[in-house]
This record gives C-alpha cells, structure tokens and sequence, in this order.
C-alpha cells in the first residue's frame, strides 16, 4: 500500500514535533548537567539524565518516522509498518534505563551521603530549571496542538507522537518536582526534600516506560484492529446476500495506519465459481471502502452445502478408515 499525501502530511508533522522536542531536550540536558554539577544537586542531575533520555528516544523515533514508510518487498511482504511500535518500544527502555534509573540512583546517593550546596548553587539551579520548564512547556503545547489537529484522541494512536507528549509531559512534571525539591532543600537545609524529588521523578520515568513499552510490546505482537473497525466488517459481510454464515473474522494491525482482514465465510449453495469469484472481489473492494486501513483482505470462501458433507459422519469416516 503506497502512501497517501495525508499520510505524508502528518508524517512531517510529526517529524518537526519531534525536532523541537529533539532540540529542547538537548539544549536543556547540557544546561541541567551543568548546573547540577556546579551545585552538587542530586535533582538536577536527576533531570539532566531525564533530558539526556529524551533526547536518544527522539533519534529513535525519527528513525521510527523514515523506516516505518518503506514499501512492502519479498522479505516483508505486509511492510514496515511495525518498526514504528519498535522503535517506541527501545524509547521506552531509554527512559526506564537513562531516565528512571539514573533518578534513582542520584536519589539514593544523596539521602546516604547528603548533598551540601551554597546559596549561589540554589539560585543558579533553580534559574536552569525555570529556563527549562519555559522550554519543555513550548515543545507540549507544539505537540498537544498536534494531536488536536489529528483529531484529538485518534492522534494518539501515532506511537511517536504518543511518546513525545508522554515525554513532555512527564518532562514539565519532573522539573517542577525538581525545582520543588530544590526549593524546599534550599529553605530547610535538608537533603531529603531534593533526594525525595529524586526517587520521585524517577517513579514517574519507570510508570511512563512501562505504559509506552506495553502498548508498544501490544502492537508487535499482533493486536488486532479497533473492535468498532471489526463490527463494521463483520456488518458488511452478514449483510451480503450471497453469504449464509460468518465462520471467523481476524483482524491484526500491520503498521499505524495498516491492518489485515482474514475471514472465512460460507455462501449460501448453488454459485458457480465464476460467480463465487465475483463475488469475493466485491467483498474485498466493499471491505477497503468500510475500513480504509484494510490493505491486505484475505476471504477464504466456502460453499455451505460443500462444507456440510465434507464434515458428515460418512465423510469423516471415509477418511478415517482411508
């Protein structure tokens, strides 16, 4: 199945999101580093490793946007659609590695060996992370307005996009526990609001790895279609005259915006096979006009009464004793 304009369309969309949150993060990750070693601040570490993280799963998924487009061949005869989910998936161990543990680690450092910083070291910290939060809220809202020009919810289904505002997002929540954490250490004189705000970001980083590793982890297994997409097929197919039954349908997503129909199905007897061919040509047309991501149909076709006696007791036994 080639691709269409507007799936071109969305696909540089997609990309440029990507480039801006590419080029924040990388920005922001020597900035956080930086300040976090010039302060001693275990939060702010935490955060350049979050940032660092961010950046290596936005080289994924521009890999995730080139790759997943290329034309089926004699290897992959349903395409590449895949690589999408697989990608997002090593993004997804990128942020559970980079991001959550190295959080956890910088957490548990400083609760057991505490962290000193002077007044110089707070004010430059919390400036590092304003400037952050400033940068990584633009990239969001770049990327939410994306996906309400997607159409909302239906956006989400692209796995790059999905990571990117899942990234963004827990990326605003992390540098405003961090700056909380630092605020607190700062005005407290205890370590343990900053180490606290450690472990906390890093939880946040392993529970958003989790949740994009699994829907990716769904989808190359094998997920099957939206179930609204395969009541709408199995509607067309009872609703054809010249089936009597639905014996199975299977659906399974082949790329995002790609899914293979299988179905087998009995037609009411007395067609010739002229007629018979006819008539899966039809099906198979009507199917990709219900179900526009339906470039791969597969009808096995059967004549009930055909069926009937291969599966009567004397045909079963015939073969038994054969």
């Amino acid at each position: 199945m080639s691709e269409t304009p507007t799936e071109r369309n969305a696909d540089s969309k997609t990309r440029v999101t990507v480039l801006v949150a590419l080029a924040a993060n990388l920005v922001i990750a020597v900035a956080k580093a930086v300040g976090g070693l010039l302060a001693g601040s275990p939060a702010l570490l935490s955060e350049a490793a979050h940032s660092v993280a961010d950046s290596l799963n936005e080289v994924f998924l521009l890999a995730a946007l080139r790759r997943s487009r290329r034309p089926a061949d004699a290897r992959h005869p349903f395409g590449y659609g895949k690589e999408r989910f697989f990608w997002s998936l090593l993004a997804a161990v990128g942020i559970f590695v980079m991001g959550g543990c190295f959080s956890f680690f910088q957490g548990f450092e400083a609760l057991r060996n505490g962290a000193e910083e002077k007044l110089s070291g707070y004010v430059a910290g919390l400036i590092v992370l304003g400037v952050a939060l400033l940068a990584e809220g633009a990239s969001l809202i770049r990327a939410l307005y994306q996906v309400r020009k997607q159409g909302g919810a239906a956006g989400l289904r692209d796995p790059a996009l999905r990571t990117v505002v899942a990234e963004d997002g827990t990326a605003v929540l992390g540098v405003t526990l961090a700056m909380i954490g630092m605020a607190l250490h700062m005005v407290t004189g205890q370590v343990v609001w900053e180490a606290s705000a450690s472990l906390a970001i890093g939880a946040l980083l392993v529970y958003v790895a989790y949740r994009l590793g699994r829907d990716a982890r769904d989808q190359l297994i094998g997920e099957a279609a939206d179930p609204e997409a395969s009541h709408r097929i199995r509607a067309l197919l009872e609703a054809q005259h010249e089936i009597d039954s639905v014996e199975a349908l299977f659906t399974m997503k082949t790329g995002l915006d790609t899914a293979l129909v299988a179905a087998r199905v009995d037609l009411v007897p007395g067609l010739d096979s002229e007629r018979v061919e006819e008539v899966a040509d039809r099906i198979k047309g009507s199917i990709g006009g219900v179900v526009p991501e339906a470039d791969q149909i597969f009808l096995d076709v059967t004549d009930r009464s055909v069926r009937e006696i291969r599966e009567s007791p004397a045909a079963t036994g015939e073969r038994g004793g054969a």
